[in-house]
């Protein structure tokens, strides 16, 4: 990772106008969360634990269960790992303005050879997730359309995990560690 990972993130919070942690980065373990965040639109947004940081995506429909369904997942801004168990109201006007709740969090591991940090330079990371909502391996895959953010799919791997019935984006709103959903917060 970079020598400032926190930089891009940085700029674009004021910490006396939003909740949100600035956080530092330091190694804690190999966590994830996903959050739903009802900004300019809901969407999900895709955290692991790399490094230090957050490594994150923004994945408009949120994590499929069903091997079948590629969801697109554009890669934003590493966050701080305090970002983790973030729940709030980011106020209107700011870099992201609106709800957020922790719609899933666990655990995962890293499937491939080397390291994730050697993964996500390559385009294609695999993991093993151990959450409430989501678990069982995933991929991400870095596809080659250009843009202003780098795009990639966040596919669902045929396991234990998997299943093409469940849809857990649409059917399970509410938070892992609150019990609210964005319209309770809003």
């Amino acid at each position: 990772m970079a020598k400032d990972e926190l930089g891009p993130y940085r700029s674009k919070r004021d910490p006396k106008r939003t909740p949100e942690p600035q956080g530092s980065t330091r190694l804690a373990g190999s966590r994830f969360v996903v959050q739903r965040h009802d900004a300019s639109s809901l969407h999900f947004d895709f955290r692991l634990e790399i490094d230090g940081v957050l490594v994150s995506w923004s994945v408009p429909k949120g994590p499929s269960l069903d091997p079948d369904e590629k969801r697109l997942a554009i890669r934003t801004e590493d966050h701080p790992l305090d970002y983790v168990d973030f729940e709030g109201v980011i106020p209107a006007g700011e870099y992201g303005g609106g709800t957020v709740i922790v719609w899933d969090t666990g655990t995962f591991s890293h499937l491939g050879d080397g390291s994730p940090c050697d993964a996500l330079r390559d385009g294609h990371l695999r993991v093993k997730l151990d959450g409430t909502k989501v678990s069982g391996a995933f991929s991400l895959v870095k596809t080659r359309y250009s843009g202003r953010q780098e795009q990639w799919l966040l596919i669902k791997k045929d396991d234990g995990g998997a299943d093409r019935r469940r849809k857990p984006a649409k059917t399970r709103p509410e938070s892992v560690l609150s019990g609210d959903t964005n319209e309770d917060l809003g």
